[in-house]
């Protein structure tokens, strides 16, 4: 079961020792299933529009002090992109500042391997979710440190299948 409403408020919000507000988010990603059903080793992600609705990125939000990051990551990408899978091994962490707030963040990014597509999910009205293959990705995204956290996955998973 999974809730459809989106956690709201920032009451429970990890902040660093530095008062940087903690994010996690994920680069949700499966691989080309052809016609025939079998599947490709061509990567697809999955990017969703921002709330306004202009910029595209990853799923992402706080991380709050009732949950592990792991499972942060995962709410994310539920209530976000209505998608549930397999978190896997953190890609990184980034240090950035917010350009519509002026805010220091503290980031982490992890793979998230899709097994299950929601048909509706907490923020179905609000974003937009669109799969696209790495480079289409990488050309639309708008932040510079998920643009780096999708080399390390694609260069984690190529490492993989040699």
């Amino acid at each position: 079961m999974v809730c459809l409403v989106s956690r709201t408020g920032r009451h429970l919000q990890r902040y660093d020792n530095l008062g940087r507000r903690q994010v996690v988010g994920c680069i949700p990603y499966r691989f080309k299933c052809s016609s025939d059903g079998t599947i490709s080793d061509e990567l697809e992600v999955l990017v969703i529009s921002s709330q306004k609705g202009q910029k595209m990125m990853f799923p992402k939000g706080g991380w709050e002090l009732d949950e592990s990051i792991e499972e942060a990551a995962l709410r994310e990408s539920i209530e976000e992109a209505g998608v549930i899978g397999n978190v896997e091994c953190e890609l990184g962490k980034w240090y950035f500042i917010s350009k519509s707030h002026g805010t220091f963040y503290e980031g982490y990014m992890f793979p998230l391997l899709v097994k299950e597509e929601l048909d509706f999910w907490p923020e179905q009205n609000v974003r937009r979710r669109t799969w696209m293959n790495v480079k289409e990705a990488r050309d639309v995204c708008q932040h510079w440190w998920m643009k780096e956290a999708l080399d390390i996955l694609v260069e984690r998973l190529a490492s993989l299948q040699q």
